[in-house]
């Protein structure tokens, strides 16, 4: 990941009022690693002294939502509060929230187990081989939760991944499918269709419904993807729910 004195300056952010209720704090119009900083920073500044009348926040990509309580404030007073802290700092120079962890996650990249990761490297330009060690080679960001329940995007990988999705939907991948596009990966947290490419598999469990704490992964946590045979998966997957993946606090 670039360091933040070495990346583009973004442009200003902009709030947009949504619905009655809500607020939209952009940083940028698409994925980078500054608009993505910036969000994961100025989430955690509202989370630490939030104004009067936030009833909750959430991250996308490069985005912040903020809803609010219409009986207490209104979107002019809570944009007319959030003004002064946005022109505070530059946010994609920010650092990132505290309490993060590194996660190491095992993953087969092997026959059925990764049954694109070929045709997702060709496209990317690589052999199988120098793939999975580019997949593993550093840890990946999860830069927003979506799509499901306790889905991470991942990322950014090297340029040479900017590899478009499917034109067609692959009916179905099982949960704990990595898969690949545009530069990110997706860990997916059930079995679902999906128009990305499945390269690997994981035993992780990542929607845990019955815990108090139902995701396993948050915004700015790191994954690092380790390759491993399919024996010693088949028995990562038959011992637990973490399927091998440990976590390491990163500061």
């Amino acid at each position: 990941m670039p360091e933040p004195d070495d990346m583009p300056p973004l442009d200003p952010p902009s709030l947009h009022p949504l619905g009655v209720d809500g607020v939209l704090i952009r940083f940028g119009a698409q994925l980078s690693e500054g608009a993505n900083r910036a969000a994961l920073a100025f989430r955690a500044a509202l989370e630490a002294d939030p104004p009067e009348g936030t009833e909750e926040t959430a991250t996308s990509l490069t985005s912040v939502y903020l809803r609010f309580d219409p009986t207490g404030t209104d979107h002019a007073r809570l944009q007319a509060a959030l003004a002064p802290l946005l022109d505070s700092r530059d946010w994609s120079r920010a650092p990132l929230p505290g309490g993060r962890r590194l996660w190491r996650v095992p993953a087969a990249f092997c026959t059925d187990l990764a049954p694109q990761l070929e045709e997702a490297a060709a496209l990317a330009g690589l052999s199988p081989e120098d793939a999975i060690t580019a997949i593993c080679a550093a840890p990946l960001r999860v830069q927003t939760i979506g799509f499901a329940p306790g889905q991470p995007y991942l990322g950014e990988l090297p340029p040479v991944w900017n590899i478009p999705r499917q034109t067609g939907l692959t009916p179905r991948v099982p949960e704990g499918a990595l898969a690949v596009a545009i530069r990110q990966m997706v860990l997916f947290s059930v079995s679902t269709p999906t128009g990305w490419r499945h390269v690997g598999q994981t035993a992780v469990r990542l929607f845990r419904p019955e815990a108090d704490d139902p995701f396993l992964l948050r915004p700015g946590d790191e994954v690092l993807f380790h390759p491993v045979a399919r024996d010693e998966f088949e028995a990562l997957r038959d011992r637990d729910a973490s399927g091998g993946a440990v976590a390491e606090r990163l500061g």
